[in-house]
């Protein structure tokens, strides 16, 4: 079974429940997608989230070690890791109930995927989250 992504109605739905987003793998080096992504999103008034063991600040935002160390709802985590990581993600997001999963542009893993999506949760793979905002929500 191959996995696919909510269609532009079920995007855009998303995007306007989304307030607060866990950024897992934001980067603290402007250089790098994961910053460039999380602080296009910010401007658009989206609240980062950033999720970086070892790093104290991101974009101005308090960093958590862990999805479960943040002591307030998350509507959207957006994964900056690799594929092998996703499994993992995935086990804590449903651990903590969080609603929705977005799994950026290069990253495929189809079993997690499908166990998000069992799971409950809405699941976006493989797709960049800010393009896909771009397209959807600012033409």
């Amino acid at each position: 079974m191959s996995f696919s992504n909510p269609d532009d109605d079920a995007l855009r739905a998303l995007f306007d429940r989304v307030r607060t987003i866990a950024v897992i793998g934001l980067s603290p080096q402007p250089a790098r997608p994961s910053f460039r992504v999380a602080q296009a999103m910010q401007r658009y008034g989206f609240r980062i989230v950033p999720v970086r063991p070892l790093v104290d600040a991101v974009l101005g935002e308090k960093a958590y070690a862990s999805l479960a160390d943040i002591p307030f709802p998350i509507d959207l985590v957006d994964v900056f890791r690799a594929a092998e990581h996703v499994p993992a993600i995935v086990e804590q997001c449903l651990a903590l109930h969080l609603p929705s999963i977005w799994i950026q542009e290069g990253i495929v893993h189809d079993a997690a995927a499908h166990q998000a999506q069992t799971g409950g949760m809405t699941v976006v793979m493989d797709r960049c989250l800010l393009k896909e905002y771009v397209r959807l929500k600012t033409a």
